[in-house]
């Protein structure tokens, strides 16, 4: 069985698995198909991330030669993504393109630290709510950053001053005749990509992006059009290794925490993106651990050049699938495409117009954005939507790194919250006080439970029965809180009566006289209430003692105890679902 398996596990990683013997002309096609999509992007998160277009070039060649390689994800395609963009400006603004490329290589190194130690489908774990809202949460300020350049404006900084500089930007641009011009064709490309899909034949099939480009550089063209176009240097000479003085600034805890951010956010990216390109195929499945190394050995080789940080990208991937790839072949080849337009055909990219490139930014960070996502998740789960807007909203407001992981903290205590559902009810039967708890009982329910014990000792009933045999959790803290109150209310000269969940485990006989109560009666009286069914409790017919053991005699400081075991009235039911169908009358 363990070699059938073996043979299994290698045919579904072998090329090809996915639907038959792989076409190499195929590859080859679908290869063309992801370098026309991944050029303009390449670029245009370059632009966005405030450093020279060549950056963005080398990590798409990166993104394919390298990690494209690796067998991790097959059809997965990498290289610069928008989603970093703002991380990147934000970075390069407060710390330097210097020592962009320091934090991208520890990065990278941290990366393949956490596949070596197969710590790949740990970002698995993580609330899908704080990955719509982290997405979000990148994707809003992105649309709102583009909205400069594609008006051929700089950007005023931080999310929310670009946010509150849009009525003025309007009022430029209305003043602004070549300002009009660069608008309009971001917008156009904004449109185009929108309803490119749409139109009818084989047409469609080239990518929105590369179609916004040629019209723009149509435009751009034009006479009397004056709008801004890229400027591009020579690809190798833009390379910026790294040196001492960079290096030099590991001990600033800035970096440091730039670094960790950088993993985080880069490494969740890709593995999610992995997971979504998972369901777009049936051909082999994502090695996490083997693409988080992947991904690590890219990070580290474009921070060693002083490129921009490699992530796995959706828009590039499903390009891929839907190009009828069944191998590695076609996502490596692409970096192959672009690393030869870019060495041979430089002058091109020259021509494209900034606010196109822009607009396709505008566009992906609307489809990061995913506003349709709000509802939908207000309808399916409201305590997910608040965690999923609380996300966003901090990371809009703050920084990416605080918005995660304050995410991921409302995230955590919505889930212990819920986990701690603690049903507690009431009754006053005769002499008795009578509270029963069923559920989770957990420090997070600790003050209902204080609250149903002070009503039960206020009552003024010589006995408490406290009945937790339908608790499946109780946690120190709560535990710790009955006992004492417990051990209390018999200093006081009340009987009281405690059932514990799980078997049966007499408790040491500490109270005397009218204290007596529980004890030792506590775990056999739970472990009788777990095995009897509902209704009346049957009468238990003693079994003699083995043989070999002899009873002794109840010496002189013997406890006696007192075991109600009537069932509770009927409206009140035996267990934990019978008090659920109710409201509580405590918490």
């Amino acid at each position: 069985m363990k070699s059938g398996g073996s043979r299994a596990s290698r045919a579904s990683g072998a090329p090809g698995a996915a639907g038959g013997k792989p076409d190499l002309a195929t590859e080859i096609t679908a290869s063309l198909v992801v370098f026309l999509v991944a050029l303009p992007l390449c670029i245009g998160v370059a632009v966005a991330s405030g450093v020279p277009a060549e950056l963005g070039i080398i990590s798409g060649v990166i993104g394919g030669l390298v990690v494209g390689s690796v067998r991790g994800s097959t059809l997965q395609v990498s290289g610069p993504a928008a989603g970093l963009a703002a991380l990147v400006a934000e970075t390069v603004l407060e710390h330097g393109l210097a020592m962009l490329g320091v934090i991208v290589l520890f990065s990278g190194i941290l990366q393949i630290v956490l596949g070596v130690v197969r710590l790949g489908r740990m970002f698995q774990a993580i609330s899908i709510a704080v990955v719509q809202g982290m997405l979000a949460g990148i994707g809003l300020p992105l649309m709102f950053s583009q909205a400069y350049p594609m008006a051929d404006a700089k950007a005023p900084g931080t999310p929310i001053e670009n946010m509150a500089g849009i009525p003025g930007l309007f009022a430029d641009i209305l003043t602004d005749p070549q300002a009009m011009i660069a608008t309009l064709l971001g917008i156009a490309t904004v449109v185009l990509s929108f309803v490119w899909k749409k139109v009818p034949g084989p047409v469609k099939r080239v990518p929105a992006a590369l179609v916004a480009v040629a019209v723009g550089i149509v435009v751009a063209a034009l006479p009397g059009v004056d709008v801004k176009t890229l400027q591009v240097g020579n690809l190798l000479a833009s390379v910026r290794v790294p040196g001492a003085d960079e290096f030099a600034g590991l001990t600033d805890t800035a970096i440091l925490t730039s670094i960790l951010t950088f993993t985080v956010i880069a490494s969740a990216e890709s593995l999610f993106t992995a997971a979504a390109v998972d369901r777009m195929h049936s051909g082999p499945r994502t090695r996490y651990n083997t693409e988080l190394i992947a991904q690590g050995a890219g990070n580290t080789i474009a921070g060693i050049l002083g490129a921009l940080p490699i992530t796995a990208v959706v828009a590039r991937s499903s390009a891929n699938v839907q190009a009828g790839a069944k191998t590695r072949i076609s996502r490596t080849l692409h970096g192959l495409w672009l690393l030869a337009f870019a060495l041979l055909l430089p002058q091109v990219l020259a021509l494209i117009p900034i606010s196109v490139l822009a607009g396709v930014l505008v566009h992906s960070g609307w489809k990061l954005f995913a506003p349709e996502e709000f509802p939908k998740m207000w309808r399916q789960d409201r305590g997910e939507f608040v965690v999923m807007t609380v996300t966003t909203l901090v990371i809009v407001a703050t920084a990416l790194l605080e918005g995660v992981l304050i995410g991921l903290a409302a995230g955590i205590v919505l889930a212990a919250l819920r986990m701690s559902q603690t049903v507690i009810r009431q009754h006053i039967e005769d002499d008795t006080a009578k509270v029963v708890m069923a559920g989770n009982a957990t420090f997070l329910r600790l003050p209902q439970v204080i609250e149903a014990l002070e009503s039960a000792a206020a009552s003024g009933r010589p006995r408490i029965r406290l009945d937790l045999t339908g608790v499946t959790h109780l946690d120190h803290a709560c535990r710790n809180q009955v006992e004492e109150f417990t051990a209390q209310q018999r200093g006081l000269g009340l009987r009281v009566e405690l059932l514990l969940p799980g078997p049966a485990s007499p408790e040491p006989a500490t109270a005397t006289g009218a204290g007596a109560g529980a004890g030792a009666g506590a775990g056999a009286g739970a472990a009788a209430m777990e095995a009897a069914p509902p209704g009346p409790a049957p009468r238990s017919t003693p079994t003699p003692p083995p043989p070999s053991a002899s009873p002794s005699p109840p010496g002189p400081d013997a406890e006696w105890f007192y075991l109600d075991t009537r069932p509770m009235p009927g409206e009140y039911g035996h267990g934990y679902e019978d008090y659920t169908g109710r409201p509580p009358l405590v918490g």
